[in-house]
């Protein structure tokens, strides 16, 4: 065996690249159909979902299959190599193996336990086997990932350590809450017919909305989703299927949208949703303290009068002075001669500060200003003091590079954000919606993104170890019927030429003895053969045996070696079994 895989998920690489590198429909036929057609690989699937995109395959050379793989995942991701390469992960023989059952177990999931991806490993498996990529290693791997994913699910309760990806979000619009209490009765778009946006539909209709529209590209793919919904038995909800072009009036009535389409580019820009809920939503709150652009009232009043003082006059009038006035005006106690002045400051401005100071000191008016600024204070300020501070400080300086910031900034309380009454929920890559949706007030959007970041602590639970124990069983166990089945076609070669060699004996004995009744010479061949297979039976079963373990594949090499097996005939049951193999298949 010589199975690799190369790839990038959530894990290894962030979003913003997996929604880059995603391959469409016909990027994956083509990535398969190069693959094949490169020399080191034999056998290509691909498995592309929202959250990963690996290229597995059969090779005779481990560097440079994976090479060519990293080549050819760059050329149709259209992400650089060089920008790809430090995010895929290579895995080889049977640590490809147990990738692929953890992935079909859910392990692997953004979501821990989710089942939506057993449908997507089906549907690579099938796309493979169409266009012919897939022979007899890809097409048992990915079938026995199935039964693996499927006894993972039916033997333990790892669903319960997560859910669909669909059900994740919605959980993560409801914030945690009881996603039917908050379902129920609200108006739901769905962008998209495929797979994905068919699972959001269903579980919004189990949850209890009111009414579902689907929209697609595909009208009549957005009509049988709709009638599907309509006739499920366990729900009440009404369906119906738009154009495309009516979303953005649906958009205006919509209380929540899940989209989900192989689009290249943007579904619903920020543009877009702001103008489907102007007026849905209430004019923000003013900030606390402001009376509009016409003056001040409150604090920020309070703090302008200490600025200005008796005379008026804020610290922006300092002349000449070096300091970012505007950013340290509201601080209490604050002095452009003292050491809170020139927190953060470098070397060089504070040469231009002391100088500064300097320069003012010979009458006194600038200190004496400055104190009158700030009625209430205790003390008065020393300009001795302040000259003494700022020579420490620039020792200080001198040593570290930079004054440390010692002042605290004053809260700013932020308007408070109304309730959302559009909730976005963007399951595709690369995304559907805008993520400048994000900012705008009344919207709440939950992406691959965001539910990357929400499930990244999610606790694993005891069914996990229990799944992880199930992949390792049968990690050992593919791989010991994968070597036992190498060492197959070299067997049966070895009882091919002993039956021949006995169909040889015998009929040299016809020769020897002309006058053998039918009776004694069936007894005799009988007897012949018996012994034979006497003979080869203990070893034939003791090599499948030895094969079957880590390190067999030797064996099969002894067997040819010791009874001068002809090669050539090796591989012709070899290809015998492959042509049965692939005619008695089924469906995926």
């Amino acid at each position: 065996m010589s199975l690799l895989v190369v790839g990038l998920s959530h894990r290894s690489a962030p979003v913003s690249v997996l929604e880059r590198a995603a391959l469409t429909a016909d990027a994956q036929v083509k990535l398969l159909q190069d693959t094949v057609a490169a020399e080191p690989a034999t056998e290509a699937a691909v498995l592309a979902t929202c959250n990963r995109i690996e290229l597995y395959a059969d090779v005779d050379k481990f560097h440079a299959g994976v090479a060519e793989l990293s080549t050819l995942l760059a050329q149709h991701s259209g992400v650089g190599l060089e920008e790809l390469t430090p995010y895929l992960y290579v895995h080889y023989e049977d640590r490809a193996v147990h990738h692929l059952f953890s992935v079909a177990c859910g392990l692997d999931s953004m979501v821990v336990g989710e089942g939506q991806i057993l449908g997507q490993i089906k549907d690579s498996l099938a796309r493979a086997q169409d266009l012919h990529s897939a022979g007899r290693l890809l097409n048992d791997l990915f079938q026995q990932a199935l039964r693996v994913g499927k006894r993972a699910h039916s033997e333990t309760g790892i669903d319960r350590a997560g859910q669909s990806l669909v059900t994740f979000g919605l959980e993560q619009l409801a914030r945690g809450g009881d996603v039917q209490q908050w379902a129920r009765g609200k108006k739901a778009v769905v962008i998209g017919a495929g797979s994905m946006s068919s699972l959001a539909a269903a579980t919004l209709a189990r949850a209890g909305v009111a009414e579902i529209v689907v929209a697609n590209r595909t009208f009549d793919r957005a009509e049988r989703l709709a009638e599907i919904l309509m006739e499920g038995d366990d729900t009440d909800v009404a369906a119906r299927a738009v154009p495309m072009e009516s979303v953005p009036a649906e958009l205006t009535r919509a209380d929540v949208t899940v989209s989900c389409t192989g689009a290249t580019g943007l579904v619903l820009t920020a543009e877009s949703v702001a103008e489907a809920i102007e007026g849905r939503t209430p004019a923000p709150s003013a900030v606390p303290g402001e009376d509009g652009p016409g003056g001040e009232s409150g604090p920020a009043a309070g703090q302008a009068a200490q600025r200005g003082g008796a005379s008026g006059t804020s610290l922006g009038t300092e002349d000449g002075c070096p300091l970012d006035l505007s950013a340290v005006q509201g601080t209490a106690g604050f002095s452009v001669l003292g050491e809170a002045a020139v927190a953060g400051m470098a070397a060089a401005d504070l040469e231009q500060h002391a100088a500064w100071v300097d320069n003012g000191t010979a009458g006194g008016d600038r200190r004496a200003a400055a104190g009158a600024a700030r009625p209430g204070q205790t003390g008065t300020l020393d300009p001795a003091a302040d000259t003494d501070a700022i020579a420490a400080l620039a020792a200080t300086v001198a040593t570290v590079g930079r004054i440390p910031e010692r002042r605290r900034p004053e809260p700013v309380e932020e308007p408070q954000r109304p309730e959302p009454v559009l909730f976005l929920l963007d399951l595709a890559m690369p995304r559907d919606i805008d993520a400048a949706v994000h900012r705008l007030a009344g919207v709440r959007l939950v992406d691959i993104e965001s539910l990357a970041e929400a499930s990244a602590g999610a606790p694993m639970a005891a069914d996990v170890d229990q799944v992880r124990r199930i992949v390792s069983d049968e990690v050992a166990a593919f791989g010991a019927a994968l070597r036992a089945a190498h060492i197959t076609p070299t067997v049966v070669a070895l009882r091919t030429m002993a039956a021949d060699v006995v169909a040889g004996e015998i009929a040299r004995l016809d020769g020897r003895l002309p006058g053998l009744d039918d009776k004694h010479r069936a007894e005799i061949t009988q007897t012949v053969r018996r012994v034979v297979d006497k003979l080869l039976h203990a070893p034939t079963v003791r090599v499948k045996q030895l094969a079957a373990e880590p390190g067999g594949a030797g064996y099969a090499d002894a067997l040819r070696t010791l009874f001068d097996l002809d090669p050539e005939t090796v591989a012709a049951v070899s290809r015998a079994e492959d042509s049965t193999t692939e005619k008695d298949r089924g469906p995926a």
